[in-house]
């Protein structure tokens, strides 16, 4: 489901090279699991769902990664890890949307990022459920496929004004409780076109060019870190609401670049 451009970066290569044999295998898993009526769902202690299908990826993937990056950390959801931003390090969502994995909507990824030495540089979004995949690595470009299909690179679109801007984001309560509520109503009913596609979607329509903002007000690193690369490599701008690069924040926005720092801006806070 993959084509990788070519590079003198061997070794990142290889890393994403075994990201997408992983994303395969972890697949299988979850999609075996999605819409089974055995399906065993638990609260975990800040009220959000996990199901057996999140542990059982989760597991998976770091099985995989221990026989093949030894030396590697890991950072994940489900089992968490390794907070240190030197070396190498893998940080894993194993189902991104486990509300809708649970409730049987097809809008949920499996999210697998590379960092080294506090760089983000590689992301894998596969989301079998679409039958899509998205996937990226430093220098190397960001590509996107369905299933079965041939591998295209992806670049963010041109759009210039915010309102000529779509805008994808998630759950109003979000910006209700950030304190933030006002802001994005204005921003959002001062673009062209506003949608909610949710969870990582909303990241990588951005990265295709197909949205133009997407930002949420209360996320973790596992929820960011595979989006980042896909979005920079496709020529765009994710930081925080802050202003804070990458997945350094506990928010997120990612724009085409054109339109950042007017769309951060008007997400301010408004006293």
């Amino acid at each position: 489901m993959s084509s990788l451009a070519n590079d003198s970066r061997g070794d990142l290569r290889d890393d994403l090279q075994l990201a997408l044999e992983i994303a395969d295998r972890v697949d299988e898993l979850t999609m075996a699991r999605f819409g089974a009526g055995d399906l065993v769902v638990e609260q975990k202690p800040d009220l959000t769902p996990v199901s057996d299908a999140d542990k059982a990826a989760e597991q998976l993937i770091r099985d995989l990664l221990g026989q093949a990056r030894p030396s590697d950390t890991v950072y994940g959801e489900e089992q968490g890890g390794t907070l240190e931003h030197t070396g190498r390090r893998w940080i894993l969502d194993p189902i991104d949307g486990t509300k809708n994995f649970v409730r049987a909507v097809p809008v949920w990824a499996t999210l697998i990022a590379l960092e080294v030495d506090g760089e983000l540089v590689l992301g894998v979004v596969t989301a079998p459920a679409l039958a899509r995949r998205w996937w990226a690595a430093s220098g190397l470009g960001a590509f996107t496929a369905f299933a079965g299909g041939e591998a295209r690179a992806i670049r963010v679109s041109g759009v210039r004004e915010i309102a000529d801007a779509s805008i994808s984001s998630s759950e109003l309560t979000e910006w209700r409780d950030a304190g933030r509520f006002d802001s994005y109503v204005k921003l959002a009913t001062s673009c062209w076109r506003t949608r909610d596609y949710g969870d990582f979607w909303s990241y990588m329509m951005v990265a295709e060019g197909s949205v133009d903002i997407a930002a949420e007000p209360d996320l973790e690193l596992y929820d960011m870190a595979a989006l980042v690369p896909v979005v920079r490599e496709a020529g765009g701008t994710f930081t925080s609401l802050e202003g804070e690069e990458g997945a350094s924040g506990t928010s997120a926005i990612a724009t085409n670049g054109l339109l950042h720092e007017a769309a951060r801006r008007a997400l301010r806070r408004r006293s």
